[in-house]
């Protein structure tokens, strides 16, 4: 079960300045890849427009590591309570410069492309 906590006017405001997932794509903070079959993208700023669409954290997972060494990969799932819809997240970190593989399920189905804006339908 999600804990939903009840986030006040001001974090609304600050909502509006938060990307969501098209947003990210719109402005090329995440790729996708048919290569890798995923998204080349930051983990944090994805699980952030995730939040930003209205979807709460249930669960976080991250592999341990070293202290002093930057996750290898990670798993996060949340849920939607006014759509009921569940999304995933699992990312791997890649060698450097090459950036994280994001990895997005929701309701388990991979998101390969963004929603169509309203003009495109």
């Amino acid at each position: 079960m999600c804990l939903h906590q009840d986030r006040g006017q001001r974090m609304r405001q600050m909502d509006s300045l938060m990307p969501t997932l098209n947003d990210l794509y719109k402005r090329g903070r995440m790729t996708w890849t048919e290569q890798g079959k995923g998204w080349i993208g930051r983990p944090e700023e994805v699980l952030g427009a995730l939040a930003t669409d209205g979807f709460y954290e249930c669960q976080r997972e991250r592999a341990a590591i070293p202290i002093g060494r930057r996750p290898a990969e990670g798993a996060w799932a949340g849920v939607n309570p006014h759509t009921r819809t569940m999304a995933s997240v699992t990312w791997t970190v890649r060698r450097a410069p090459a950036p994280p593989m994001v990895f997005i399920e929701i309701d388990g189905d991979s998101i390969t492309r963004p929603a169509p804006t309203p003009v495109e339908r």
